[in-house]
């Protein structure tokens, strides 16, 4: 079969790899359906993850059908069409037991395309079948799940969640790229008063006023600051979310937050950020960082089959699964592509 394996720092190809096989009980064997790139693996192709090596096949989003299971999988069958969370969990050690996922100890966690190989392939294993799969409904179409694999959960959980998103309150999110949409999307359950999304791209804050945001401002021409005064009476925004992952942005979202408000920061770091403690300690502010558990994806997958979440204009690009490279090339541009997320299909 074909993988889209990582070369090292800005090398990739689309190339024969071995049939993944079952190597534990708990494992299954899905055939890759739909399929999506994600910001983080363009941080890892720009090194930005170095414990992701060379060799490796990338990709942690998926929809797919079951075509094998291990002995100790009892709640699939083959046949079945599942969502393959970017969250592994063993459901056994004391994170995991807690409900924190993302922070398994005992072989899972995000190991999807960084300690594993992953699901930018023809077919994938998935460890822990039972406990990091979703079936799907017929209603749901595979483009439509594949975006409750990792954008959608990371943002409600890591952004709105962690941000305590409440009614009434100004949040602001710089970045609007398919995280910061996403973020838009899930605040707006919430009723915040305002919501303003901030970043570079003219074609991206579109977007964003296509799913939600009552104001945008474009980085570079408008400053930021000034009209997020301007709508809290001065004080600054209630919550906000970082949904780029750059200094540069780490350091307006703490600029931007009230007093006692909170900053959540999403974006994946490959630079330190500078903390200004000299201005901040002072500001009773609150900042959470996170690694996504996945523990809403049953609540977002409902929500979706209900019709609460629009995901509709979200996917821009759409690609055959044999056309990977065409895909990283079209999505790691979007200023030039117009691209939000592509999903490739077998």
């Amino acid at each position: 079969m074909k993988g889209l394996v990582y070369g090292g720092p800005g090398a990739r190809s689309w190339t024969e790899i071995p049939d993944p096989a079952i190597r534990d009980p708990r494992d299954a064997i899905i055939r890759v359906d739909a399929v999506t790139i994600c910001g983080t693996d363009l941080h890892i192709l720009a090194g930005d993850v170095p414990e992701v090596k060379p060799g490796r096949v990338l990709g942690h989003e998926a929809v797919g059908t079951v075509v094998e299971t291990g002995s100790g999988v009892g709640g699939l069958t083959t046949g079945d069409r599942v969502l393959a969370s970017c969250i592994s969990a063993c459901g056994i050690c004391r994170f995991c037991r807690d409900g924190a996922y993302g922070q398994c100890r005992g072989g899972g966690g995000w190991i999807l395309g960084h300690l594993i190989d992953g699901v930018q392939s023809e077919f994938a294993r998935i460890p822990f079948a039972d406990l990091s799969t979703y079936k799907l409904p017929e209603r749901v179409s595979n483009e439509a799940a594949v975006l409750l694999a990792d954008i959608l959960p990371t943002s409600y959980e890591v952004g709105v969640l962690n941000g305590r998103v409440r009614p009434g309150d100004t949040v602001v999110i710089v970045g609007a790229g398919p995280i910061g949409l996403a973020a838009v999307v899930t605040a707006r359950l919430f009723s915040p008063a305002h919501i303003v999304v901030i970043d570079k791209a003219e074609n991206r804050l579109q977007a964003a006023k296509m799913f939600g945001a009552d104001t945008t401002v474009l980085a570079g021409t408008d400053d930021p600051l000034s009209a997020v005064r301007s709508l809290t009476a001065d004080l600054g925004a209630d919550v906000v979310i970082e949904a780029v992952g750059t200094p540069q942005t780490f350091e307006l979202c703490t600029a931007l937050v009230r007093p006692g408000g909170r900053v959540a920061n999403v974006g994946v770091h490959g630079k330190p950020a500078t903390l200004h403690l000299e201005d901040l300690w002072i500001r009773n502010l609150t900042i959470t960082t996170g690694l996504v558990d996945t523990y809403s994806t049953p609540k977002l997958l409902d929500m979706l089959v209900a019709g609460q979440l629009d995901l509709g204009h979200m996917v821009t690009h759409r690609f055959g699964l044999g056309e990977f490279m065409r895909a990283y090339d079209v999505f790691a541009d979007p200023a030039r592509s117009g691209a939000l997320k592509v999903v490739l299909a077998g």
